[in-house]
């Protein structure tokens, strides 16, 4: 007795189909894979002392990084990422943690010492010459003093800025000092030249190409051990699903350098890029199964590089993601 063949046509679409359902769930489990660029959208890595340490905000990263998710580095018992003042401290103690302005410290102390405190008690900033013992004379002093202060702060501050570590880079960009005297071993900042911009920059699309490539050996020559063992396992478990990440057509936009110091012998440079390219997810085959390949993607992110101190090259050694 021979079968219906119309019979069998629909049992063997329905296995037809179940059977591509099962090969496309392990890819609609993960939805996200378009921010599968080296990193996979992850703040994980290590920055020496400062690992739990918030970066300071820049122009490029203007709300700061996203602490790590993973990381080597043990964490200290004081050890806080963005530690606040506890509920309660009052506006007391707030203010007492606020950094002052160096020259409103050292100008402003002698100033108010040495002339407010002698007109409050009626013998004037120069003596009696302009009537200080007038309220008129008080009024005039005073406003003067205000004057000279906003003269002193703006001449001033216009000079330290040339000197501050969130200074903008591109090619060429000029030598600037960053860092400051915080972290483990003998931390002091590290003069960043014109030829460590580049070596940031090019380090970006030399790592993204080589993540593209699958070329794991490469990395290892451009990233700490353990980003490149945070590599390793994305592409791992990218091709276990049957999924590759391909980033092309990379773009330097603009970038600024956050902090640079030195610990334990080795030289630390964190600087925030922001940068475009193609990021794509194809199976096996080549098939595009998330992103688009006629629209770019743009991100921000905080990258940390490590060196022996004073020469080397710069190895790549954390991204963080920034806050939105």
């Amino acid at each position: 007795m021979k079968k219906d063949p119309s019979r069998l046509m629909p049992r063997k679409s329905i296995v037809l189909a179940a059977s591509a359902a099962l090969t496309m769930l392990p890819l609609l489990a993960h939805p996200h894979d378009a921010d599968a660029r080296a990193g996979g959208g992850m703040s994980m890595g290590s920055r020496g002392s400062r690992t739990y340490s918030a970066p300071a905000p820049s122009q490029t990263a203007p709300m700061g990084a996203m602490p790590f998710q993973r990381t080597m580095t043990p964490r200290q018992p004081d050890a806080a990422y963005g530690a606040r003042a506890p509920f309660g401290a009052g506006a007391a103690s707030m203010a007492m943690a606020r950094p002052r302005h160096p020259f409103m410290s050292g100008f402003m102390g002698g100033l108010i010492g040495a002339g407010l405190f002698g007109m409050v008690f009626g013998h004037g900033m120069f003596g009696s010459g302009m009537g200080g013992s007038g309220f008129l004379g008080l009024l005039i002093q005073l406003a003067l003093v205000f004057f000279i202060v906003r003269w002193a702060i703006r001449r001033f501050s216009g000079r330290a800025a040339g000197n501050t570590v969130s200074s903008p880079f591109s090619p060429g960009a000029a030598p600037v000092g960053g860092g400051s005297a915080r972290g483990g071993g003998q931390p002091v900042g590290v003069a960043i030249t014109a030829a460590d911009y580049q070596a940031f920059q090019q380090a970006l699309i030399n790592i993204q190409t080589a993540w593209s490539q699958q070329n794991v050996a490469a990395m290892q020559h451009m990233a700490t051990p353990e980003m490149v063992s945070y590599f390793n396992n994305q592409l791992s478990e990218l091709a276990s699903r049957g999924a590759r990440n391909v980033v092309s057509d990379i773009r330097f936009e603009r970038g600024d350098l956050v902090e640079s110091w030195r610990e334990n012998g080795m030289d630390y440079a964190t600087v925030a890029m922001q940068y475009s390219m193609i990021d794509i997810t194809t199976d096996m085959t080549g098939r595009v199964i998330d992103g688009d390949p006629a629209n770019r993607t743009t991100v921000a992110e905080l990258w940390t590089f490590v060196r022996a101190a004073g020469t080397g090259t710069w190895l790549l050694s954390a991204i963080q993601q920034t806050r939105h």
